[in-house]
């Protein structure tokens, strides 16, 4: 009577209370949050390592309240010692001084602002600031983007144009929000209609996707709660959204499917909703439980985001399986064969297609499993130039309009849109020899030849604070820019602060997140990976009573990542199907995607294998050899994984047609790695490998004996007799 059994049993015989309880929970939690609202990761919060100091250095000196603005203007014959030129400026200057939206102003013009002039002097930026709180300055900056957009059309002859936080954050989350909705819309009808043809029944591929849709929009509403103690990424509602419709789908595809087939097989209506409690509802359970152990991996790493990431994640997993464990038994319970109405097709519980690929496969299981493990590591081979960098405003969609003008600030003013931001903390900022110190820095700077003009430098309202914008050379995440960040951390900045007493100094900006990001995570590795595998590997050890699947099932699962890897360096990285994926390289993967993705596809493989696992344990502990059971369970369990596989294949892709390069690169790794574990890995390389096995997958050393046991079979001959358990403890 395991806990899956005993919560499907109930809410079977409960069945309105099942679903009210699930309603109240859904719409509760969605009304709670929306109410509440979201808190989202300050950039502090969101940086590590001395880029996080930083920016609560800069926090704390009164400099993180404004969203900075530059303005090209920019001409291809005149230079600024024109007076046409200069005219033009003044005009620009003239039309921005008089918005009631900017603040602080800096003019090319101005004495002390030569940097802000290019070296051929046909181009100049002026600077300015959003008033207000920079987190919505978005919503303002429009009547600043309509002014420019108006001196353009009023210059011709001149390139009039704007980019900063403000307007890249305005252009983005229209785009992004676009795009989600896009996601939305398009992810449940392509849902339905595979799960229509795996099901050939209108009811019966509907219940599945109403379950995931509301699993996400209930636990879109814990995650908004949850934000007030930790705080929100950005990314966090896409992962949900795309880990909510996949695993949501998956688990009542799994229960479904065979509450179907135990129907078919002749037993009682009740008695084939008992015999999928028992076994996939189970199957279920161990799967959902494996998923938040790898989501859980996340929250080792020390970073914010991850641990946004990875709670948003157990969230969605976490109601996804009560609904299937709960609500499903409970529509099944009250619908009876009626979830078969409107038929289109006659089902079945078995695949040919995966049988005619198994035979061979078990005939010859050695030359399978070489040829698909060689296939494998062969796709994983570019994942060992793996080179990751946070986005930066390079990598804004080229299709929106913002990328042009930042692409033409870059090209007159290289490092200028994602400058090195060094914070000097000194009580006496003003003093001759604070002032002496930020001089020294800015020769020893431009002298080095890794930093570049315009140097800007302000100071916050008591003078105890400089902040500092140095451009350095590169694109902001290769070599030559790392370089040149290590050049001022650990040379420029003790040369010259170093020097006055009491005086603190860090740096941040994109090249110092990029570098300190990817320093905390390469730390924090072997942790993650320690967590996640040894976690699995006991849950699976004990599930199974198994020395060897644990094993062989870390292993495959670690296959299907590297390939996953070596798929996402060849794409992005280096720079393949960038027309048909719509995405410009900047030559390497976005910081936070590699982790990301080894804790999700280990627990989402993790699905596959317990489900198929289980069956075959089942039908080995009723008699059947191990090879007999091998090829039975797979052909069995091969078109619901089929089904499963395509649902989640469907959604992530839909993910790799969105425009953040991150999200992108997300949903392209995850359909990439589902598809192969479902095909390379369960069809031919998991069969091949438990065939040449044998009676040695189930092998368990005597010594483990007394390790409890998390069942997952089931032996069941009418409605009551549905588990048994063997003398070990019953844990879950």
């Amino acid at each position: 009577m395991n806990v899956a059994y005993r919560a499907g049993r109930w809410s079977a015989e409960h069945w309105k209370t099942a679903i009210l309880l699930w309603l109240a929970l859904v719409v509760c939690a969605a009304i709670g949050g929306q109410l509440a609202g979201t808190v989202q990761l300050t950039n502090a919060e969101q940086s590590t390592g001395q880029s996080a100091l930083a920016q609560t250095m800069l926090n704390a000196a009164g400099f993180h309240s404004h969203a900075s603005e530059t303005v090209l203007v920019q001409s291809d014959r005149l230079t600024v010692s024109s007076p046409a030129f200069r005219h033009q400026i003044e005009t620009v200057i003239r039309a921005l001084d008089r918005l009631p939206e900017i603040d602080s102003l800096s003019s090319p013009l101005t004495r002390g602002h030569a940097g802000q002039i290019s070296k051929d002097g046909r181009s100049a930026l002026i600077g300015f600031n959003i008033r207000g709180a920079a987190g919505t300055a978005q919503n303002r900056v429009q009547p600043v983007l309509d002014t420019v957009a108006a001196l353009q059309r009023h210059a011709p002859s001149y390139t009039v144009t704007e980019a900063g936080d403000a307007s890249s954050a305005l252009a983005m989350n229209g785009s992004i929000n676009n795009g989600l909705s896009r996601a939305e819309e398009l992810s449940l009808p392509i849902t339905f209609l595979i799960l229509l043809l795996g099901f050939g029944a209108v009811v019966a591929a509907g219940i599945p996707v109403l379950l995931a849709f509301s699993a996400v929009i209930g636990a879109g509403g814990l995650a908004a709660l949850a934000s007030h103690a930790v705080h929100a990424s950005g990314a966090t509602s896409s992962v949900m959204l795309l880990m909510g419709m996949a695993v949501g789908v998956d688990y009542s595809l799994f229960y479904l499917k065979r509450e179907r087939e135990e129907r078919r097989a002749g037993h009682e209506h009740r008695d084939a909703l008992e015999i999928a409690a028992a076994t996939s509802g189970r199957a279920v359970l161990a799967s959902g439980i494996t998923v938040m152990i790898a989501m859980a991996g996340m929250l080792l790493t020390g970073s914010r985001v991850f641990t946004s990431l990875g709670v948003g994640a157990m969230l969605v997993v976490l109601v996804a399986m009560v609904g299937s464990l709960t609500v499903l038994p409970a529509l099944l319970g009250r619908l009876g064969d009626r979830v078969e109405k409107g038929r289109i097709r006659r089902g079945g519980s078995q695949s040919r297609i995966w049988a005619a690929v198994l035979r061979p496969v078990l005939r010859r299981p050695l030359p399978a499993a070489l040829l698909s493990a060689g296939l494998l590591v062969f796709l994983a081979l570019p994942a060992l130039a793996l080179h990751t960098t946070l986005l930066g405003p390079a990598d804004i969609p080229h299709n929106l309009p913002i990328a042009a003008s930042y692409a033409k600030i870059q090209h007159a003013f290289p490092g200028t849109q994602a400058p090195a931001v060094v914070v000097v903390h000194d009580s006496r900022m003003g003093s001759p020899r604070a002032r002496a110190a930020l001089g020294a820095f800015r020769r020893m700077a431009l002298a080095s030849g890794q930093v570049k003009r315009p140097i800007e430098i302000s100071y916050n309202h008591d003078h105890t604070a400089a902040q500092i914008l140095a451009p350095l050379v590169g694109s902001g995440t290769d070599t030559r820019s790392i370089d040149a960040l290590r050049t001022l951390r650990k040379r420029l900045l003790p040369a010259t602060f170093g020097h006055l007493p009491g005086a603190t100094f860090a740096v941040t900006g994109q090249t110092a997140g990029t570098h300190d990001f990817n320093t905390l995570i390469a730390s924090s590795l072997p942790l993650v990976f320690a967590f996640v595998l040894g976690l699995s590997f006991l849950l699976l050890l004990m599930a199974f009573r198994s020395l060897v699947i644990p094993l062989t099932s870390i292993a495959l699962n670690l296959l299907s990542v590297g390939a996953a890897y070596g798929v996402l360096v060849w794409i992005f990285q280096q720079g393949h199907l960038q027309a048909l994926l719509g995405f410009h390289s900047n030559g390497a993967v976005v910081t936070w995607v590699p982790l990301f993705l080894f804790a999700v596809l280990f627990g989402l493989s993790m699905d596959y294998h317990v489900f198929i696992v289980s069956r075959i344990r089942e039908l080995r502990d009723s008699g059947l050899s191990s090879s007999d059971a091998v090829a039975r369970g797979i052909s069995s369990t091969a078109g619901t994984v089929t089904a499963a596989a395509a649902v989640m294949v469907a959604v992530f892709a839909i993910f790799a047609w969105l425009p953040t390069l991150d999200i992108k690169q997300m949903g392209v790794g995850l359909a990439v790695a589902v598809l192969l574990d479902a095909t390379v890995i369960r069809g031919i390389l998991l069969p091949a490998t438990m065939k040449m096995l044998g009676d040695w997958n189930w092998y368990l050393p005597s010594s483990l004996a007394w390790l409890p046991r998390i069942s997952l079979d089931a032996a069941h001959a009418g409605r009551s007799e549905v588990v048994t358990v063997s003398h070990a403890t019953e844990v879950v």
